[in-house]
């Protein structure tokens, strides 16, 4: 078997080191357009809901990222001026993106996975020959484009603008300060990735954006405006910029997962948001489906494409359907952080995917239900028979 994988991103090298260890006598090709050791973006984060699945899928390179990982189950979320400690049963693993990559590639290539650094495609006509082409390229997917009818791609373009940036700030615990300004809503993010280090992702919405002067400002204008407006969050240190440029998110959609023998994972399948920190999870999810699919049908790619779009898209529609709801409360969250006082909003964050219940509250985030349940569930009773 001959395999193709554009993009040396979480999701394709997860896929290479589990299809490498899998199937017997597969030539494994990866395609990445940046140079070696190149990555943009500062840290990610892995919910301890997807440990398992990592470990059950391959147990190395679950141990390896585990090792590299700092690990934290509180949140301050900050809303008029309060901030209030969330604290959740259950672990965030935070790992310096670059290092995930360097962990992935290495069993990749234990696995036998060949690399290919700073090809840019313009066409798939190279890969004539390949019995599998895998479009883990993100979410200007070379793959896609090259066959965006017959996915049916579809597109839309949100409002609201964010940055990523890292920070020479440890940040514990990791937080979400909403702040109201003469200009409109600004809000950040900031995790730990390191003992050291963090991720710290700037956000505003297009009111805050051209009302700030923000759009007209170069980069180093705006990183001097982001440091002066989260001082306080960035506990006063400096931001590190690697590509960190203000934008819009586009989200883009397919109606098929795969055309002939070509497929879509990760990014490229379906745009990840944010505001539900899964991205990373989706997309090495996608991967072990894929893999598992492919592992079941090694002679016939048709049934195994069938069978990873059967097997992961039940799954894959609740997270979509929850990314979606994410979006469109943080495209309206001015309105709603006007109306609510600190506590009721942070019930309406938690809640707003439509995925947790105030069973799941109770659950989940016990030490913060006891002192605060009482007035999130009188909200939430009141929210639900408005």
């Amino acid at each position: 078997m001959k395999v193709a994988i554009i993009g040396a991103g979480p999701a394709g090298l997860y896929l290479a080191l589990l299809l490498g260890k899998r199937i017997r006598d597969v030539e494994i090709d990866i395609y990445e357009q940046n140079p070696e050791n190149a990555t943009y973006g500062f840290g990610v984060s892995l919910a301890s809901s997807s440990w398992g699945r990592m470990r059950e899928a391959d147990a190395a390179s679950h141990d390896a990222i585990m090792r590299a990982s700092y690990f934290g189950h509180h949140q301050l979320i900050g809303h008029k001026g309060e901030q209030i400690l969330v604290e959740r049963q259950g672990d965030n693993a935070g790992i310096k993106r670059l290092t995930l990559l360097k962990i992935l590639k290495e069993h990749a290539q234990a696995a036998g996975a060949r690399f290919h650094y700073d090809v840019r495609l313009e066409s798939l006509d190279r890969f004539w020959d390949c019995d599998l082409v895998v479009g883990a390229d993100g979410s200007n997917s070379i793959v896609r484009t090259c066959h965006e009818a017959e996915f049916g791609s579809k597109s839309r373009e949100l409002t609201n603008r964010m940055a990523w940036y890292g920070c020479d700030r440890h940040f514990a615990p990791p937080f979400l300060i909403f702040k109201k300004t003469q200009f409109g809503y600004f809000w950040c993010v900031g995790y730990s990735h390191t003992e050291l280090e963090s991720t710290f992702v700037a956000e505003c919405d297009a009111e805050a954006w051209e009302k700030s002067g923000l759009a007209h400002m170069n980069v180093d204008e705006q990183i001097a405006f982001t440091e002066h407006m989260f001082a306080e969050e960035l506990g006063y240190g400096r931001l590190i910029n690697n590509n960190s440029i203000w934008r819009t998110l586009t989200m883009v959609e397919v109606d098929n997962w795969s055309v002939g023998n070509r497929v879509l994972i990760g990014d490229a399948l379906h745009s990840p948001h944010p505001t539900i920190g899964s991205g990373t999870r989706m997309a090495m999810d996608d991967s072990v489906a894929l893999a598992d699919a492919i592992s079941d049908n090694p002679k016939d790619m048709v049934a195994a494409l069938e069978k990873f779009r059967r097997t992961r898209e039940p799954t894959k529609k609740k997270l979509v359907e929850a990314r979606d709801k994410s979006i469109l409360w943080y495209e309206n969250v001015g309105a709603i952080a006007d109306r609510l006082d600190p506590v009721p909003f942070v019930f309406d964050f938690m809640t707003r995917t439509g995925r947790i219940s105030l069973e799941r509250l109770h659950r989940d985030f016990p030490d913060f239900m006891a002192r605060h349940g009482e007035i999130g569930r009188s909200y939430l009773e009141e929210m639900a028979s408005a």
